[in-house]
């Protein structure tokens, strides 16, 4: 940490790295995200998740009952204004092992695309391929990535919205060209825990000038939308995410998932059958931690970060 706290703070800081070590400990065992032997490559972009992502793997590390490697890297795109110190000199205080990959991806969406169209598309697609191609320079057998909780409700929502499709972010899967395997670790942690542990841990945030010059676009309408669920309703997006890890196929509409053709009254009650006769009743999933819930995120305004100069 590079800030005076209070003991209250402290005693949140504490808490709130005992929550998320625990929680990113869980995703890893459910998922077996990292085996013995592993190399991870920890894309660091120098934002909140990232940082948080790199510190829960280096303590987990730590204490892990097997060997893994970890090496973060990060893709300096060539923004105007981008603050090249920062990360090396944070990293090497860490003593991580790093590598900054160098490519001018910024002027290449500028140049692209019409003023006022989103750049998030093409500056994924691109920053996708050239971390890819690092992973396997690097023999990584590994890329983690900083997306969690919200990042998985929210895409979710977005392809039930826009796509038609009932598909969220993946915890862990293969890439899209099928040569390495991508892991989420923060995949049960909430980002208000991720916002206020990184304010704590006085994190060196770096912003990015391309996406967070777009307020308009739908994933962040979506996450506004998700933000003000959690504050009217509190533990409705616990109990969304409790419904990705709950998948009913038999009680959906996907005839690729569920053989509904050859359903007859000799199959039998089938996840507990047909219910529509019955009064529904649904129990809200409870805050993990509701103590910290009610103390610390009410008496604490939205984390602001101020940009490094």
């Amino acid at each position: 940490m590079t800030q005076q706290l209070s003991d209250k703070d402290k005693f949140t800081h504490k808490k709130l790295n005992k929550l998320l070590r625990r929680q990113t400990g869980q995703a890893i065992a459910d998922y077996n995200m990292i085996e013995d032997g592993d190399k991870i490559m920890v894309c660091l972009s120098g934002g909140k998740d990232s940082y948080t992502l790199l510190e829960m793997l280096s303590q987990l590390k730590a204490v892990a009952p097997i060997d893994f490697d970890i090496i973060a890297v990060n893709l300096d795109q060539k923004q105007p204004g981008f603050p090249e110190h920062i990360l090396p000199e944070y990293l090497d205080t860490l003593g991580v092992d790093y590598k900054i990959v160098e490519q001018d991806t910024y002027s290449i969406v500028k140049e692209k695309l019409e003023p006022g169209k989103t750049t998030c598309s093409l500056c994924s697609r691109l920053r996708r391929g050239i971390l890819y191609k690092t992973a396997k320079e690097l023999g990584a057998t590994k890329i983690a990535l900083g997306h969690h909780r919200d990042d998985m409700l929210a895409t979710m929502m977005l392809n039930l919205f826009f796509a038609g499709k009932m598909k969220s972010m993946p915890a862990k899967l293969v890439s899209d060209n099928g040569e390495h395997v991508v892991i989420r670790p923060l995949a049960y942690c909430k980002e208000k825990d991720i916002e206020a542990f990184s304010k704590l841990q006085g994190f060196p945030i770096i912003p990015c000038n391309l996406c967070g010059s777009q307020p308009n676009l739908q994933r962040q309408l979506t996450k506004d939308m998700l933000n003000e669920w959690d504050v009217k309703y509190p533990g409705r997006l616990e109990t969304m995410f409790t419904a990705l890890q709950n998948v009913v196929p038999s009680h959906l509409a996907d005839t690729n998932l569920f053989d509904f053709k050859s359903i007859n009254k000799d199959s039998g009650i089938i996840d507990g059958g047909d219910t529509a006769f019955d009064t529904e009743q649904f129990k809200p999933q409870p805050i993990e931690d509701e103590e910290m819930h009610n103390d610390y995120y009410k008496q604490h305004s939205p984390v602001q970060f101020t940009e490094v100069k």
